[in-house]
C-alpha cells in the first residue's frame, strides 16, 4: 500500500512536515508495512521556500536586502541549482511582520528588497523564479522591485522617483535603458491567490491597504496612484492591468510583475504542485491525506487541500482531509473528499489543541483510526 501525506501547515501549531510525521506514526501502528510518501506543501504564502526545497532539494541562501522601510536586514530564499530556479517569498524582504505596528505606512513602504533578492539570485545564475507574494507590507505596485532591477520611474521633469506607494501618482514615464540584461532570459511564476483588480473599490488600496496602516485619506491617494501607474504602464508597453484578475495582489505587485516582467500568475498551490511534479508522486498511490488547521468553505476555494484533492481525483485516488477544526458547509460536503476528519477530541479547548505536542498526538490517533477503516472507504 502506498500512502501520500500532503498537508498544509496547521498554522500556529505544526509545520507541514510535522503534520506528515505525526500522521505516519499513527498510520504505521496499524499498517507497519505501508509505503508513506511525505510531501511538504504550502499554498504560495508562508512556507513555500521550505516546501519546495524540502521536496525538490536545493540550497538556502541568505542575502542582505532592504526591509520595507529601507533598513538593512537578512532575507532567506532557496535555489534549486540544477534547474537554475530561485524560490522566493517576497515577505522575507517586504513583509508586514517586519514592521512594528506603528511603522506600518504603505505610502512609505517599498518592495525594493524583493527586487534585491531577485538580483542576488540572477547573479548566482538563476533564470527561473517561483515567487510567493503573500503577506506584503506594501502598496507600491512593485515599483521598488522594478527599481532594484534597473527600471527608472520618472516624474514629469525626468527626475527618478524613489519611495513607496506615494510615488505612484507622480510617475510620468518608465525608462528601461538600465534594466538588467539577464531579465530577457528570465521566467517568473507568481503564486497569486486573490483575484482583485489593481484599483477601485475591490482593488489593492481599498481592500488591503488599511491592514497595512493606511488611513482613509491614504487609501484614496494610493488608489489614484495605482490608476496612474496602470495608465503609464499601458503607454510604456501596451499592457492593460487595470482590471486584470490578481493585479491587486500584494499591493499591486501582481500587476507590476505581470506587466513588466511578463510573469505568469497562478494559484499558489498549483504552482507548488507543478514545481514538485505532484502528478508523478501520486502514481501508484492508494490513499492521499491532506488538510490544514481549519477546514471550511475556503478550503475548497484555492487553498492547499483543494489542489491536492483535484490532483487525486484526476487520478481516481481517494483523498481524506484532516483538520484541527471543521466548519461544516455544503462546499465541504460536496467537495469530493472521501472523508473529512476532525482531529481534536470533543470538549478539548482550542488553546490545548493547538499545543504542538497535543496536536501531534491528535493527528497520530486520527491516522490510526483511518488506517483501521481504510478498506471501507
Amino acid at each position: 500500500m502506498k500512502l501520500v501525506v500532503a498537508s498544509d501547515s496547521f498554522k500556529g501549531s505544526l509545520t507541514s512536515r510535522e503534520v506528515a510525521d505525526a500522521f505516519e506514526e499513527g498510520f504505521r501502528r496499524h499498517s507497519p508495512q505501508c509505503e508513506v510518501v511525505k510531501v511538504a506543501i504550502a499554498d504560495g504564502g508562508e512556507g513555500i521556500v521550505e516546501a519546495l526545497i524540502d521536496r525538490v532539494g536545493g540550497d538556502y541562501i541568505t542575502t542582505e536586502v532592504d526591509d520595507p522601510l529601507g533598513r538593512a536586514i537578512s532575507a532567506r530564499y532557496g535555489i534549486i541549482k540544477e534547474k537554475r530556479t530561485a524560490v522566493i517569498e517576497m515577505s522575507a524582504a517586504s513583509g508586514l511582520p517586519l514592521l512594528r505596528e506603528e511603522e506600518r505606512n504603505p505610502m512609505l513602504t517599498s518592495t525594493y528588497g524583493t527586487g534585491e533578492m531577485i538580483v542576488d539570485a540572477i547573479e548566482r545564475g538563476c533564470r527561473k523564479f517561483l515567487i510567493g507574494i503573500g503577506g506584503s507590507a506594501t502598496n507600491d505596485a512593485g515599483a521598488g522591485m522594478l527599481r532594484a532591477l534597473g527600471f527608472r520611474l520618472l516624474d514629469s521633469e525626468g527626475n527618478e522617483l524613489i519611495g513607496g506607494g506615494e510615488i505612484l501618482a507622480k510617475i510620468h514615464k518608465i525608462d528601461n535603458l538600465r534594466v538588467r540584461q539577464e531579465l530577457s532570459e528570465c521566467e517568473f511564476v507568481v503564486a497569486c491567490d486573490v483575484t482583485n483588480p489593481l484599483y477601485g473599490e475591490e482593488g489593492a488600496a481599498y481592500i488591503f491597504a488599511p491592514q497595512k496602516g493606511a488611513t482613509p485619506e491614504m487609501v484614496e491617494q494610493l488608489d489614484l496612484g495605482l490608476r496612474n501607474f496602470a495608465r503609464v504602464v499601458e503607454e510604456f508597453n501596451g499592457a492593460q492591468i487595470a482590471t486584470m484578475a490578481g493585479a491587486g495582489a500584494a499591493g499591486g505587485l501582481g500587476g507590476g510583475i505581470k506587466a513588466l516582467l511578463n510573469a505568469r500568475l497562478m494559484r499558489g498551490i498549483d504552482m507548488v504542485l507543478e514545481a514538485i511534479d505532484f502528478d508523478h508522486i501520486l502514481e501508484g498511490c492508494d490513499l492521499v491525506i491532506t488538510g490544514e488547521g481549519r477546514l471550511d468553505d475556503q478550503t475548497v476555494m484555492g487553498k492547499a487541500p483543494s489542489g491536492v484533492l483535484a490532483t487525486a481525483l484526476k487520478q481516481q485516488i481517494p483523498a481524506i482531509a484532516i483538520g484541527g477544526s471543521v466548519v461544516w458547509c455544503d462546499e465541504l460536503r460536496n467537495s469530493g473528499f472521501a472523508a473529512i476528519e476532525v482531529i481534536t477530541p470533543e470538549g478539548m479547548s482550542i488553546e490545548e489543541a493547538m499545543q504542538p505536542a497535543v496536536a501531534k498526538k491528535n493527528i497520530s490517533y486520527t491516522a490510526e483510526r483511518i488506517a483501521k477503516r481504510f478498506k471501507t472507504i
